[in-house]
């Protein structure tokens, strides 16, 4: 059986990953997979278009990256840190150097991050309350995580619809 043609989930556990965070993982993997997939041969010089006035797809790639950052520090209890409050103020516009593999390897190294947060992760620490943002929004470590993984999934697929957009309109000439 080839295991790169089934999705994620199907081709069983993610070794050292705690049972109840398994979709967790699997989610997050199998965005990677995706928007690596999807991003092959994408222009540099068309990240920030935004066809109807969409969210550009550098916007995602930053945002898959900065999200899990962030919800991935509340679920271990702690704030937002300087670098992270720099990072978020800066998704959706260019940095010096940012490119398509740029983008693609800052993503890839946070799902590695998140990965190993989840191996570390006591699932007897799931229901623990967790704040969120300035404000301390009451939620989980269980919320946090899981909702991690259906943002990547919302904005993989934002960013795949954007996309293939902006690919099919530079082809037709319309961008």
């Amino acid at each position: 059986m080839n295991h790169n043609i089934l999705e994620v989930w199907l081709r069983g556990p993610i070794d050292g990953i705690p049972p109840h965070l398994q979709p967790v993982a699997h989610a997050l993997l199998q965005a990677r997979e995706e928007v690596e997939s999807w991003m092959t041969d994408f222009p540099d010089d068309a990240l920030w278009l935004q066809p109807a006035s969409v969210a550009s797809v550098g916007f995602h790639l930053q945002h898959l990256s900065g999200v899990l950052s962030r919800l991935f520090t509340y679920a271990r209890g702690e704030v937002l840190s300087d670098k992270q409050l720099q990072a978020l103020e800066g998704e959706g516009r260019p940095f010096e150097g940012c490119t398509v593999a740029v983008l693609l390897t800052r993503f890839r190294e946070q799902v590695d991050a998140c990965l190993k947060q989840l191996r570390q992760t006591d699932e007897r620490t799931l229901l623990e309350s967790r704040g969120v943002g300035r404000k301390q929004i009451p939620s989980t470590v269980l919320g946090l995580l899981v909702h991690a993984a259906e943002h990547t999934q919302r904005h993989a697929g934002q960013l795949h619809v954007t996309m293939r957009v902006v690919k099919d309109a530079r082809a037709s000439g319309r961008l």
